[in-house]
Parts: C-alpha cells; sequence; structure tokens
C-alpha cells in the first residue's frame, strides 16, 4: 500500500504527542482528527486515481481539509 501524504504527523511532526494526548482525552478533537484523515484518504485516492472524481468536488474535500487544518491547529497551539 502506497503511503498517503498530508497526515497529521507530516502536518504537526512536532505535536505528535500533543496529537495522541488530545485524541485520547478530546472527542471533539478526535472527530476533526478522523475527519481530516478520511478526507484526506478521498483526496489521495482522487489525485492517485484509485477513485478518480470531478476537479470541482476535488477541490471542496482540499477547502475542508484545509479548514480542519486550521481547526486542528488552534487546538494543539492551545493545549
Amino acid at each position: 500500500m502506497s503511503h498517503t501524504p498530508h497526515e497529521l504527523a507530516e502536518a504537526f511532526p512536532d505535536q505528535h504527542e500533543a496529537i495522541q494526548r488530545l485524541r485520547a482525552g478530546d472527542a471533539h478533537f478526535a472527530r476533526l482528527a478522523d475527519e481530516h484523515h478520511e478526507l484526506n484518504r478521498q483526496i489521495h485516492r482522487a489525485e492517485t486515481d484509485v477513485e478518480p472524481m470531478a476537479d470541482f468536488a476535488l477541490e471542496d474535500l482540499k477547502k475542508r481539509r484545509l479548514q480542519l487544518l486550521d481547526q486542528i491547529r488552534a487546538m494543539l497551539s492551545a493545549a
């Protein structure tokens, strides 16, 4: 199986422990992280033509992923 880029560990390499701690102790953070993971997987599959989709749909997914990253970044900064 190929490596899926843009995982949280890559986006925040110095925040690995905080990510794990928040995933375990904050249900909202865990939901955001899970949603990010699923969106990231969908984007990767679309970009590699495993599950092609229309460009506008792919762009919408990427925008949502960025919104999630902003929310996750804010929560990591506050932790």
